[in-house]
């Protein structure tokens, strides 16, 4: 995994815009309607030659595929492995019920907007078994084909490039349990079926990126009417969880995203991340990803002074918002991830990133896609500006 050596890396969190034709395609086949797979298959080829470009020219270092290949950023598991079926309407957010007027404005916002909800997931009836080993390597190849493509025709590149991955949590708790006799054991079979997928990123020679926004927003989702224990309960067996399927990923070849939500919202049921960070700190893996832009978890960065992380753990810091149409100026970019630089007191192991993803299910972003290619030159301008002060 590179490190900030002479300057402030930039990179983001994973899904980009998708074409509005491939995210109606998506959104079809998510309702049940007849989708031609070839077709799907060839709009989201087209839409990954598309990606690659545009993040270099947006001063992207470290960029992946935008997950243009995929519904969302875990509903694709759908269609890779066996034993789900039917759907269910996922708990609500806490804090999004808790304003009603906030709660209905949200959803006429995206009252007939073309999208694949989140919240509308399948659920298990079935043995999770993973079929679609085939799938997620010719993702890979595809993304590396492209990539030697460029390579070859002497066009710039990506210092380093990442897939992404889900974790075994966000899966048990989105996708609701009728089969496995306990959560432990729907949570084990999980992990040992995103094993593959891990496996099979790590192989072509992607860093892999594990987005685990359960080991924040399920605090306010499936535990927002339990114990704070029982939530923490969750989170340390996801993390063991995870850690067994990596047990043949290098550390360093693995970066963790975590998240309250992508969502504009009140946020003010997130639990802290000074309460989880010492357990999401003991998964395997060499970097986290964490949401700073986020105004109100922006102060958190002071949970990462002292030791409050391993020595050869790197911080990829959310200096951009993924939820609003705000194009943040370079200077405040600056001063953010400066201020990353200063807790963790070494801008070696500072990234810059986004919060989010910018579409983290086909068609739920909110961010124009002008906005976002806009945004994410502020943030490379923003890392140039902040690397002649901190190098």
């Amino acid at each position: 995994m590179q490190r900030s050596n002479d300057r402030i890396l930039t990179t983001h969190t994973g899904s980009l815009p998708r074409p509005p034709a491939l995210t109606k395609l998506y959104a079809m086949r998510s309702r049940g309607e007849s989708v031609d797979s070839r077709e799907i298959d060839q709009a989201g080829h087209a839409a990954l030659e598309e990606i690659v470009p545009k993040q270099i020219e947006a001063g992207i270092d470290i960029g992946n595929n935008g997950e243009q290949q995929r519904e969302g950023f875990f509903l694709h598991v759908r269609h890779r492995m066996t034993g789900f079926g039917g759907s269910w309407k996922r708990w609500p957010r806490a804090d999004v019920e808790d304003y009603p007027v906030f709660k209905q404005s949200l959803e006429q916002q995206i009252a007939g907007k073309e999208m694949v909800s989140n919240f509308a997931p399948p659920k298990v009836i079935g043995e999770i078994n993973y079929i679609g080993a085939a799938e997620a390597t010719r993702e890979c190849k595809d993304f590396r084909e492209l990539l030697d493509g460029r390579k070859r025709a002497g066009q710039s590149g990506f210092v380093e490039a990442f897939l992404t991955a889900p974790s075994p949590g966000i899966v048990v708790a989105a996708i609701k349990n009728e089969h496995y006799d306990t959560e432990d054991a729907y949570l084990a079979a999980v992990g040992r079926a995103l094993q593959v997928e891990y496996e099979a990123i790590a192989g072509q020679g992607f860093l892999l990126q594990l987005d685990c926004p359960d080991l924040a927003l399920e605090h306010h989702i499936s535990f927002q009417d339990r114990p704070i224990g029982d939530f923490l309960d969750f989170v340390e067996r996801v993390v063991a969880t995870i850690n067994v399927a990596l047990r043949n990923v290098p550390r360093e070849k693995v970066r963790m995203h975590v998240c309250w939500g992508n969502y504009e919202g009140p946020h003010d049921r997130d639990v802290a991340l000074e309460t989880i960070l010492p357990l999401i700190a003991r998964m395997n893996v060499g970097a986290l990803v964490l949401p700073f832009a986020n105004p109100r978890h922006a102060h958190e960065v002071r949970c990462l002074e002292g030791k409050a992380i391993a020595d050869d753990q790197i911080v990829v810091a959310g200096v951009i918002d993924s939820t609003t149409n705000f194009v943040e100026h370079p200077q405040v970019v600056a001063e953010r991830i400066e201020r990353v630089a200063r807790s963790l007191g070494d801008p070696v192991r500072v990234m810059a990133g986004t919060d989010c993803g910018f579409d983290t299910s086909a068609g739920a972003g909110r961010v124009a896609e002008d906005v976002v290619w806009a945004k994410l030159a502020a943030l490379s301008e923003g890392a140039r500006i902040a690397s002649g002060r901190l190098f």
